[in-house]
């Protein structure tokens, strides 16, 4: 297994990729291969932080992000150990499995341990951890707020809908089907206060100098491209992050994320012309990043009546 992860690493380092991404399913040997390895050829690692290792092991290890909160909220409870015991335990299943299974050994009870275990100095020692070893975190609220609501009526009625491929919208039914008929009763009950804690810790994170950048997993089921963006910032700020602290999670933190801070995230002299004109200031109402005039992009103004035509394309194109 470490042979082949760190094999993996150099072909993908060969072939030119920018990054790589771990996923929840990961062996803890092939992880750390992978990490160890990735350092070795200076190439960084992001994504999940898998069910066998903890938060705190992977952010020692020099994962640049976290994605979806995965880990977050156990390594912020003194019933951690149980949870990741369970994880553990889930992840031999999935394995023993052609194709990966719902959860199974992390029960209702111990969901609930985990919740009423949130440790207030636990999250602090992990928020200062996650801060001095500048691991970033890419919450994805827009796709945990899904997940804890699919059963509302609202998804299937969205506006935004008519711009969806039939195909995507025919996948999406399908998903949302199977994942209701698992999102019942009490796990729906858990799942929803597992996203409200969620939007707790965000919160806490931004006060304690966590690194925050807006994703939102698009293309997961009523996670619509482009406009899902603006649905985080709201959900950002939701948490407990001002307008501006959200608006910086899509602009200046991505562009220093990157490295790039000389050349995009602030408007100044110089820097690349991307832009977003808005008819009312964000920073009073965040839902204004909605009220787009026009779009600067490549040297090239696309004013709202463009920007109209191109969504009545998109509309058109989408219903065949």
């Amino acid at each position: 297994m470490r042979p082949q992860a760190r094999q993996a690493v150099i072909k993908a380092k060969e072939e030119g990729a920018d990054f790589l991404k771990v996923y929840s399913y990961l062996p803890r040997e092939a992880y750390f291969a992978i990490a160890d390895e990735a350092t070795k050829q200076g190439i960084p690692f992001e994504g999940h932080v898998p069910d066998s290792v903890s938060a705190e092991e992977a952010s020692n290890a020099g994962q640049k992000t976290f994605e979806h909160l995965l880990g977050v909220l156990p390594a912020c409870s003194t019933w951690g150990n149980e949870w990741d015991k369970a994880a553990l335990g889930d992840l031999l299943e999935q394995n023993s499995l052609d194709k990966p299974t719902w959860v199974v050994t992390r029960t209702d009870a111990i969901r609930q341990r985990v919740l009423d275990g949130y440790s207030s100095d636990k999250a602090a020692a992990l928020f200062a951890l996650l801060k001095k070893n500048e691991t970033w975190q890419c919450p994805t609220l827009t796709v945990l707020h899904k997940t804890a609501f699919i059963n509302e009526p609202y998804f299937s009625s969205d506006p935004r809908l008519k711009y969806v491929p039939r195909e995507t919208r025919a996948w999406w039914y399908t998903w949302t089907k199977s994942k209701r008929l698992w999102l019942q009763g009490d796990n729906l009950v858990y799942t929803r206060k597992e996203f409200e804690k969620n939007l707790e810790i965000v919160g806490a994170m931004q006060r304690a100098g966590v690194g925050i950048l807006a994703g939102t997993d698009q293309l997961n089921a009523y996670c619509f491209p482009g406009f899902s963006l603006h649905d985080e910032l709201g959900l950002l700020v939701e948490a407990g992050l001002s307008p501006l602290e959200a608006l910086q999670a899509a602009t200046l933190n991505p562009a220093g994320f990157m490295g790039r801070e000389k050349d995009l995230g602030t408007i100044e002299k110089g820097k690349l012309a991307d832009l977003v004109l808005l008819d009312a200031n964000p920073l009073g109402d965040i839902g204004n990043t909605r009220r787009i005039n026009a779009v600067v992009v490549g040297r090239q103004l696309f004013p709202k009546p463009a920007l109209d035509e191109m969504l009545a394309k998109s509309e058109a194109w989408a219903g065949k």
